[in-house]
């Protein structure tokens, strides 16, 4: 629905549904309380770190640190450890903010990107094809164990959930109480014209299922397991 329409479209509803228009402006929203602002809020880096392990632990992901001049050797075990045939990585400047720029040049397997200026089914297939890709998120909630990615050029949706195994790399930094924090720096960065996107991923480990006899599965849909690496100099 076009802003052109959308009030012509509101007006019908209102009319057949026999009510008026709810108007924001005479209803604006009063929160009830400050829990989303205060929860955690007194925790200290440290315990926020502790918190992220302990709940991403809970989701079963495999949660590693490093620091960026240890990053490339982290990777090369994972590659072994997963026995990934083909690679994945963006096309995102945080790879070179992260000293892996001669990492990615020499790695093998040879990596794949995703291309900016791709078609929409080639940057899919690399996705599918790729045995492990490595994502560069934006946070970790340490309340939910939650990384938060936006979807842009050189990182699209498919790269999250289509890869074999997938890895986020995040500064530890970058963990934050819960979701709200997270949603705060997005809204700014959208404000303000830094950021561009369609939508924003909150990614709480691998898929679960337990429809089958009640019993838990790991990894269904998307890839069967997640790895956070969360760089401690960052």
């Amino acid at each position: 629905m076009t802003s052109d329409n959308r009030e012509e479209f509101l007006n019908f509803i209102a009319a057949k549904a026999e009510r008026p228009r709810h108007q924001l402006a005479d209803h604006p929203f009063v929160p009830l309380n400050d829990l989303p602002e205060t929860t955690l809020a007194d925790k200290t880096p440290a315990e926020l770190f502790t918190l992220a392990k302990e709940n991403s632990e809970a989701e079963h992901v495999t949660f590693k640190t490093a620091a960026t001049a240890d990053l490339p050797s982290v990777l090369d075990q994972m590659i072994t450890d997963k026995t990934a045939q083909s690679l994945l990585l963006p096309t995102d400047e945080r790879i070179a903010a992260y000293g892996l720029t001669d990492w990615a040049a020499q790695v093998a397997p040879r990596p794949t990107y995703w291309d900016p200026a791709g078609s929409r089914t080639e940057n899919i297939q690399r996705a599918q094809d790729a045995d492990l890709a490595i994502g560069c998120v934006e946070f970790l909630c340490a309340e939910s164990g939650t990384i938060t990615v936006a979807t842009t050029p050189g990182q699209g949706r498919s790269f999250h959930f289509l890869p074999k195994h997938y890895v986020a790399l995040v500064p530890q930094s970058r963990i934050v109480p819960r979701s709200r924090q997270a949603m705060d720096w997005y809204d700014t960065e959208l404000k303000a014209g830094r950021l561009h996107t369609s939508n924003i991923n909150f990614i709480t480990g691998p898929s679960n299922s337990g429809d089958i006899e009640m019993v838990l599965v790991v990894g269904v849909h998307g890839p069967i397991d997640m790895t956070y690496v969360v760089l401690t100099d960052k």
